[in-house]
């Protein structure tokens, strides 16, 4: 899963990042509110880490340009404020989430994948195509009813592609939603773990869903691969 951390201390933006990477996240940083929406307003995430203090756009007022924008992400702010009225501003606003500052990591990730795993009313909690099935609050896969167990990232991936079934995907979508920056000139990984996945979810059953587009990159479907 792809998170947006929006976070001016350099301190806590890389000891923040490198924790949520530790635990397979891929993170990408913006150090001001003008960047935050730039790159929130150009690709999905699945959560937006966001401070209120920030250079540029203020956090409140990036908080409801998302909302305004129709993007759904959920959002977890920071903010070394804790009345009741802040909180109330904060959830009116659109946040689903906050953390006061100072904070603990382990309790940030915690809150971070309670949110993940809580679908926003736009998004579908179980992901299908033909037989597979994908539940999201649970993180469990099913073909033809049997539990197929996959690693984090085969998941992360899989999750990806039925997210836009009959969609072409690119080697670099791909990149750059599952796995984090740093691999951007390593597209081939995805090949490798689209063998994976195809050896697990697809090699046991007649229809195969997997396909490749060549010269493009990877849908998922119940149709004939192209």
């Amino acid at each position: 899963m792809r998170l947006l951390l929006v976070e001016d201390e350099k301190k806590v933006a890389d000891f923040v990042a490198r924790g949520l990477r530790a635990e397979t996240f891929a993170v990408d940083v913006a150090s001001d509110g003008n960047i935050g929406w730039e790159m929130a307003s150009k690709r999905p995430y699945d959560l937006i880490i966001l401070d209120l203090m920030l250079p540029g756009i203020k956090g409140a007022e990036l908080l409801r340009r998302l909302r305004q924008q129709g993007i759904t992400a959920a959002v977890l702010v920071l903010t070394a404020r804790d009345s009741t009225n802040d909180k109330v501003e904060l959830f009116e606003a659109g946040a689903d989430d906050y953390l006061t500052k100072p904070f603990a990591f382990a309790e940030l990730l915690v809150r971070v994948k309670a949110l993940l795993r809580r679908p926003p009313t736009e998004r579908s909690q179980v992901l299908r195509v033909a037989d597979l099935e994908l539940d999201r609050l649970s993180q469990q896969v099913r073909r033809a009813g049997k539990r197929i167990e996959l690693t984090a990232k085969e998941y992360y991936l899989l999750e990806f592609l039925l997210s836009h079934v009959g969609q072409v995907l690119s080697r670099t979508m791909i990149v750059e939603h599952v796995w984090d920056k740093s691999f951007e000139n390593l597209t081939n990984i995805v090949d490798v773990y689209v063998r994976h996945l195809r050896t697990k979810v697809d090699d046991a059953f007649p229809t195969k869903l997997i396909h490749t587009v060549r010269g493009a990159g990877y849908s998922i479907s119940d149709g004939k691969e192209t």
